[in-house]
C-alpha cells in the first residue's frame, strides 16, 4: 500500500546569497524594477504601435471602400438614424416595463429571465447592426444626403 504523504525536499539547490546590507539590498530591488518597468513600457509601445498601425489599415480600407460606395454610404447612414429612432422608441417600452412590473422583476426569477429573453436578443441585435451601418456611414455628411433628395 503506498503512504498517504510523502515528504518534499524544499531546500534550495543554489548557494545563498551573500547578504547585503539592507540600503543596497534595498537600491538593488529598485534597479530590478525600474529594469522590469523599462521592458514593460517597451513592450507597450510595441502594442500600441501594433494598434495603431492596424487601425490605420482598417480606416484607410473604410475609406476605400466608402469612396466607391458612396450612394451605399449615404443610405447606410440614413439607416442607422433611423434606426437609432427606432431603437429609442424599442427603449422607451423596454423601460415602461420595468416601471410596470418593477416588483415582480425584483423577486421573480422566471419574469426576470422571460424579460431578459423579450427584450435582451432583440436589444443586442440592433445594437450591432446600429454599429455597422453608423460605420458604414459615417462620414456621410448629412446635408449631402438632404440635396440628393
Amino acid at each position: 500500500m503506498a503512504p498517504l504523504f510523502s515528504q518534499v525536499d524544499v531546500t534550495t539547490g543554489s548557494q545563498p546569497h551573500t547578504s547585503m546590507n539592507p540600503v543596497e539590498e534595498q537600491g538593488e530591488l529598485l534597479r530590478e524594477m525600474l529594469t522590469a518597468q523599462d521592458r514593460t513600457n517597451e513592450l507597450l509601445e510595441e502594442l500600441v504601435g501594433a494598434f495603431s498601425a492596424q487601425n490605420k489599415q482598417r480606416s484607410a480600407e473604410l475609406g476605400q471602400w466608402k469612396k466607391a460606395n458612396p450612394e451605399l454610404s449615404r443610405n447606410c447612414r440614413e439607416a442607422a438614424e433611423t434606426l437609432s429612432q427606432v431603437q429609442v422608441e424599442y427603449l422607451d417600452r423596454l423601460t415602461e416595463d420595468v416601471r410596470d412590473s418593477q416588483d415582480e422583476l425584483v423577486y421573480g426569477d422566471f419574469l426576470i429571465n422571460e424579460f431578459v429573453d423579450r427584450y435582451g436578443p432583440r436589444l443586442a441585435h440592433l445594437n450591432g447592426v446600429i454599429q455597422v451601418l453608423a460605420q458604414l456611414g459615417s462620414g456621410a455628411s448629412p446635408s449631402a444626403t438632404q440635396q440628393d433628395s
